[in-house]
């Protein structure tokens, strides 16, 4: 994103997104009817208008350049979502999809229960196969810091999941006992013929 040239301030763009966001939200809410789709266009709008604030504040009051790209955002998310919903209707949901298999449920599971860094690290070397120099340059640490992150995820992941299959047992239905044979007995005094 480019900043404004030093004849505005990030003041001024302060000032102005303080006096003025909470109206537009409003605004763009009654207009749509969501709340975080209006919020959403909003903080699109701003975020565009800070990239061209020095021409925007020359021209006079950004006000309603801002108020044009958040109602024109919203409009364009509904219309889409509205077109969804259409093809829906028109065509049927989409086919099911095969449940997940429960062991990859419980790798998502414990993937969810590292550290962002440790989960990074994971994902990014033994899902996508990135040499550690790799991983290490594009979360911007060191190879031993990569090292460090994937052992502890490592035994975090072996624990949770050691874990989990120990649950599963547990909740396993117990298998049934075999069946008794039943006693080969003979009455007494009856002779055997053999």
């Amino acid at each position: 994103m480019s900043e404004p040239s030093s004849s505005s301030t990030p003041s001024d763009f302060d000032q102005f997104y303080t006096a003025t966001a909470k109206r537009l939200v409003a605004a763009v809410y009654a207009a749509t009817g969501d709340l975080a789709e209006a919020e959403d266009a909003v903080q699109e709008a701003y975020a565009r208008a800070w990239q061209r604030w020095d021409r925007l504040t020359a021209e006079g009051d950004p006000t309603p350049w801002v108020r044009t790209v958040a109602l024109r955002l919203a409009v364009s998310s509904w219309r889409r979502a509205r077109n969804r919903m259409r093809a829906h209707f028109r065509h049927g949901p989409p086919p099911d999809l095969p449940d997940l298999a429960p062991d990859r449920v419980a790798l998502i599971h414990a993937l969810r229960g590292l550290k962002p860094e440790q989960r990074t690290a994971v994902v990014l070397h033994h899902l996508l196969d990135l040499p550690i120099e790799q991983v290490a340059r594009e979360t911007g640490v060191s190879s031993g810091a990569v090292r460090t992150r994937l052992s502890r995820a490592r035994k975090a992941l072996g624990s949770h999941l050691a874990d989990a299959d120990a649950g599963a047992v547990a909740n396993a239905p117990a298998p049934h006992p075999p069946a008794p044979h039943p006693p080969t007995c003979r009455p007494k005094g009856v002779p055997s013929h053999g």
